[in-house]
Parts: C-alpha cells; structure tokens; sequence
C-alpha cells in the first residue's frame, strides 16, 4: 500500500516536493492550499531575479507537472492544525497521512506600520508588490496617470527593524530593489532612479553583476542611509528626508514615486501549529528546524518535515532546491526508495 503525505501550502515548494514525492512510486502526496489556485506569492510576481525570466513560466511548469502527475489538490482548503499522522482543516475535514511537508512559506510586511513613509495615506507611495502587480498589468504611473520622472526605492522596510520586531534580514529585498529599479529605467530612461540602503546585500549567483549592471548601464543612484520621513507635496509627489551616512550630510528630496521594499515575515499561524504539534518557533518567528546543517528541512518531531521560506526568508531557486531534499527526506523516513 502506499504512503500518503499532506503537503500544507500549494506554492513552489509545495508543488516541488508533492511532484518529487509522486516520481517515487510509493508516495501519494496530497497538497492543502487555502487559495482557490496553485502558485502561492509567485502568482503576483512579474518576472524574476537575476536573469529576469516571467514567473508565469516557472510557474506554469510546475503546475502543469503537477497535473499531469495527477496529484491531489485540495484548493480553498485551510489546515487548522495537524500532526505527523492527520491533518484537520478548518473546514472540519481531516486529512490522514504518514507524513506532513509544511510549505506554507511567508507573509509579506504590513507597509502601514511604518507609518513615517506614510503608505495607504499618501498618493504615490508604493510596496514592491503594488510595483509587481503593476507591471503585471502592464501600467506603471503616478496617481494621476503620469509617467514619473524621479523614482525612490527604500530597502529594509519591515526587515531588520526593532521597533517593529523584525530583526531578521529578508534576504531577498536588496536584489529585488536591484531588479525592479532596472525594470523602471527600462520603462521610463530619463527617470532619475535611487536606491537607499542600510547596506548591500548580495549573496546569490548572478546576483553582485547585477547590481554592478544597474549602476554601470542604468546609472541608477545607490545612497547609503535610510530615510527617516516621507510627507505629501502640494503637486501630489513626496518629500523625502534622509542622510548619506557615507558623506554624513543630510539629503532631502522630492520624489514623483517612493517605492517601499517589503520584506518576510513569519505567518500568524505559525505559533498555533507549533502549539498544536509540538514544534519549536525560531527567534524570528519562522519555524525552526531539527538542525541548521544535516536537518534543515526536518523538524524536532519525526514525520513532520519544512520546505521553504516557512522556516527563513529564501529566494526561489533555495525553496525550489528544498522541496528536493524534503521530498527526500520524507521518503527516506517512510522507508520508500
């Protein structure tokens, strides 16, 4: 008879590691996603970094193989809470499994706690994910449908940041701002395009040349400081106030859009699932692995395993290499081959 395993979280890692676990021929892999499709946060992203491919491909691919490997898929469907033995789902249903690959991934920052950036009261501020769906749809312009002329990214919004309890780095927000301030030049060339930063961090392939491409062949502006206030102009555009910490003068500014990098944080959930389960939350509030190195995506109780950013901030190409080792693991445990 075969194994059956709940995947909870139908995004890339979900899909990933449900499609590793099918190819084994012993495994039945069953995904819960609470969204009515498969695809989690990269169903709003535009195209990826560094290479620029559309996240339509990436993500078509994997939810074709997940078709035509007839997987389960159980859409609009929340787990409430579970066990390395059954899933319940908050529609009362239970789900009984060997097994369960918690996917469930991240939620993106709230731009409305940092209020001194004023999003959601000021026209013309911005997360990196309305610039997403923007590009997207294929419109990119002020409030008032004019093109900008002077752009601002600020990184580190809601990474990094005491006051709003999220100490980690998000890992990903420095080559986003990278990528999407390049994707602005392409749209609008005479735009000026600045980019503030705590400091630069690139730690991925293709990555630092990236960053070397965006000032060499974009001339987009890098400024070292944080800007500590945003406020509203009489011409609809926004005032900036910040420092250049590398000069250490003060620097104001009059922006036609201020774009807000958003980073990871934790899922809500996570607390009641590790209370339920006996898991153990990380610092950061991401849930923690068995061990950083040989356990990464193994948790402290055997039959409940991790694949994805629900246990750090992760790019793609990591979560994508994580459903591998997680399906791995699991089949390892079920003593599958």
């Amino acid at each position: 008879m075969k194994k059956r395993v709940a995947i909870i979280g139908g995004g890339v890692a979900g899909m990933q590691t449900a499609l590793r676990l099918k190819r084994t021929g012993g495994i039945e892999p069953v995904i819960i996603e609470r969204e009515e499709e498969l695809g989690g946060k990269v169903r709003n992203w535009h195209v990826l970094f560094p290479t620029f491919t559309p996240a339509g491909e990436v993500l078509g691919a994997l939810r074709s193989e997940v078709a035509a490997a007839g997987i389960e898929v159980l859409t609009g469907e929340e787990a409430e809470e579970f066990t390395d033995r059954s899933v319940k789902l908050r529609s009362e249903r239970t789900i009984e499994c060997d097994a369960v690959a918690l996917c469930s991934g991240f939620t993106l920052f709230d731009a409305t706690l940092k209020e001194e950036y004023g999003y959601g009261i000021y026209d013309n501020v911005y997360t990196s994910a309305d610039l997403e769906r923007m590009f997207s749809e294929g419109r990119v312009a002020m409030a008032d449908g004019s093109a900008p002329r002077r752009i601002a990214f600020l990184h580190c919004v809601g990474s990094r940041d005491e006051k709003v309890c999220q100490r980690h780095c998000s890992k990903v927000c420095c080559i986003t701002g990278v990528k999407q301030a390049i994707e602005m030049k392409r749209l609008f060339p005479t735009a000026d395009v600045f980019n503030f930063y705590m400091d630069i961090r690139m730690f991925g392939p293709g990555y630092e040349e990236l960053y070397r491409e965006a000032q060499q062949r974009y001339n987009i502006h890098f400024v070292r400081g944080r800007i500590s206030e945003a406020s509203p102009m009489m011409d609809g555009r926004v005032q900036i106030k910040s420092e250049d910490t590398l000069t250490g003068r003060p620097l104001r500014m009059s922006v036609d859009m201020l774009v807000l990098l958003i980073g990871m944080r934790a899922n809500d959930e996570n607390g009641r699932f590790a209370d339920k389960a006996g898991l153990t939350l990380a610092q950061s509030g991401f849930m923690q692995s068995r061990d950083l190195f040989l356990g990464n995506t193994e948790s402290p109780r055997p039959g409940i395993f991790y694949a994805g950013a629900v246990t750090a901030p992760k790019s793609i190409g990591e979560t994508l290499n994580e459903g591998f080792t997680a399906a791995d693991r699991i089949a390892e445990y079920l003593g599958v081959k």
